[in-house]
């Protein structure tokens, strides 16, 4: 059994049709909880709950201090190859676009690591496209074995890979592996994804139990948001993330919320999601699971990210370069989407601290994994 055989006793359109059923009453009933469930969970992303923003806020930072404290986990993505063989309608790595492609060599590794590490940086995100002929298994091995000596903790967001790709490359000291299923729309999903090996569906889909199955630390989900209802597309990530905690229950989990960003030749967002409205994602997540890890990046505005810390968020990304050698080797290379807060990561350690809060650059699970708040 995997979580396809889950996904598929549910209905889009069913789950739609609940939210917007939702009453207030029932959005009262399920923040007067001390234990939650789907339902409530789907009850607090419900248009009847927007009006209950202030005590979802309150309840989400009440929640988030009793199990995180006051602090904010800061990282940044290294992104090594933007070579991709999908085409994907809303990101400029899609192979369709004519750019010029580049994967990092050794050497240009090297340089990106010693400017991270020069800022201080000790939790680190490798990226890369989709390109299984060039970055593949062996190329991960080579750079994993490479970087890993040069930072506490280790993650990635590469293509799918199967199960025995993902043992070694927990044996290689991978802390987590993030995969976004970008919409769990599956009618539509193929319309998003046209070519490449990305456009299968159920592969993608089935990716959380492969790195389940391997023993990796830690799982981080999420969709594209932006792409279809944000609302329905969140329910089922959540359906998601409960079967993975109870399937896998000794694995870590996360969720970021990356909205749609202009890239080269990508589509316009078919949903707009508003800042509000990912408040109140966020609530209802922080709300409906204390344990959880919440991820803001640099997609996201200088003022949303000045004003969401302290309301349920627990990791930040800061001065993230979003193409291949962008902090030293080739700041001209293509990024995969255009960021939106540019600011230094030392402007944004200062303003955590200025918010009463401690940044810390290693992952919070090893930090605090004997602490209780």
């Amino acid at each position: 059994m995997t979580f396809y055989d889950v996904y598929t006793q549910y209905s889009w359109d069913e789950i739609r049709q609940q939210l917007n059923d939702t009453t207030p009453e029932q959005v009262v009933q399920s923040l007067g909880k001390s234990k939650r469930n789907l339902t409530d969970f789907l009850h607090l992303i419900s248009p009847a709950a927007r009006p209950f923003l202030e005590p979802m806020a309150q309840l989400s930072q009440q929640l988030t201090h009793k199990r995180f404290g006051k602090t904010i986990q800061l990282y940044t993505p290294m992104y090594l190859s933007n070579e991709c063989h999908n085409i994907c309608t809303y990101c400029g790595f899609s192979i369709d676009n004519n750019i010029r492609r580049k994967t990092l060599t050794p050497i240009e590794i090297e340089q990106e690591i010693n400017l991270l590490k020069g800022q201080g940086y000790d939790h680190i995100l490798l990226v890369t496209g989709e390109a299984n002929h060039t970055v593949n298994l062996r190329y991960f091995e080579q750079a994993i074995k490479q970087i890993r000596t040069s930072f506490s903790t280790l993650s990635i967001e590469v293509q799918p890979l199967e199960q025995n790709e993902y043992k070694v490359l927990a044996q290689l000291g991978v802390y987590a592996v993030l995969v976004y299923q970008e919409t769990y729309h599956e009618a539509v999903y193929k319309q998003y994804h046209p070519k490449g090996k990305k456009s299968n569906f159920r592969y993608r889909l089935e990716t959380p139990d492969r790195i389940g199955q391997a023993g990796i630390h830690k799982i981080g989900l999420g969709v594209l948001l932006g792409l279809e209802d944000w609302r329905v597309d969140s329910f089922f990530t959540a359906l998601h993330l409960d079967y993975l905690q109870k399937t896998y229950w000794k694995t870590k989990y996360s969720i970021s919320f990356p909205r749609l960003r202009p890239a080269e030749g990508n589509v316009e967002p078919n949903f707009i999601m508003e800042d509000i409205d990912l408040l109140q994602l966020m609530f209802a997540y922080r709300i409906w699971n204390e344990d959880i890890e919440l991820s803001i990046s640099t997609r996201e505005s200088e003022w949303f990210r000045d004003h969401v810390i302290g309301l349920g968020v627990t990791s930040m990304s800061a001065g993230s370069k979003t193409n291949p050698g962008g902090y030293s080797v080739d700041q001209g290379s293509l990024a995969q989407f255009e960021t939106c807060d540019q600011r230094s990561t030392a402007a944004i350690y200062q303003l955590i601290q200025s918010k009463g809060y401690e940044p810390i650059w290693t992952d919070w699970n090893q930090s605090y994994a004997n602490s209780s708040f």
